[in-house]
């Protein structure tokens, strides 16, 4: 028979689920505070108030404050990071349809959050612990673009600085909030490619490239 905690949770007494909300609940609202307020936002009040739920239901979840952010930064590396590096890891035939892949998970915010890593940048500003770990995943992302970039034959030197031309680019899109619609951004995709690697895409290669973003 199943406790009371376990009736009000609906599982065993660790679950994460029930009236108190959920880990996944309460880090998704974490997320959304960081991005729409920046670090000082993500409080334990205002996360209840914004979920409805009690203030000490938070403490079901998460140990304090400092749980929920060390929290916050791996979903961010779990989250874009890891989608980068799953981006230029992708199976491609040539170097122009690898960078497809990779610019295709910079247009889809399902998998790589614009917002989520300006919000974690500026946190970094202000915290030199944070920063330590930005500059961390800004160096595991180059390596996977060189990586790729040696994958097709390019030397370390040249594969180092077309890596950098890459995410530089991406980062200051970011920074600078460039908002563009879509259909303009694809036009400049096979200029950028051949920036990138001195290769245009094909015909087939864009195709495929455009239908996986419904164009």
């Amino acid at each position: 028979m199943k406790t009371e905690v376990q009736q009000l949770t609906g599982g065993d007494g660790d679950s994460d689920k029930g009236w108190r909300g959920s880990r996944a609940v309460w880090l998704e609202a974490a997320r959304d505070a960081l991005m729409d307020g920046g670090i000082d936002a993500v409080k334990v009040q205002p996360l209840a108030s914004r979920l409805n739920l009690s203030r000490t239901s938070f403490y079901w979840f998460f140990k304090d404050r400092a749980a929920i952010l060390d929290a916050l930064l791996d979903n961010w590396e779990q989250t874009n990071t890891a989608a980068l590096v799953e981006g230029c890891d992708a199976y491609a035939e040539t170097v122009a349809e690898a960078l497809l892949n990779l610019i295709s998970v910079f247009l889809d915010e399902t998998r790589f959050e614009p917002r989520l890593d300006m919000a974690v940048r500026g946190w970094a500003q202000q915290s030199p612990a944070v920063a330590e770990r930005v500059a961390q995943a800004d160096a595991a992302r180059l390596g996977a673009i060189r990586a790729l970039f040696a994958r097709f034959g390019f030397a370390p030197d040249e594969a180092d600085v077309r890596a950098r031309t890459v995410y530089l680019v991406q980062i200051g899109y970011i920074a600078l909030q460039i908002r563009e619609a879509l259909e303009d951004r694809m036009a400049r995709i096979p200029a950028y490619v051949k920036t990138y690697c001195g290769q245009s895409p094909t015909e087939a290669e864009l195709a495929r490239f455009h239908a996986r973003h419904g164009l």
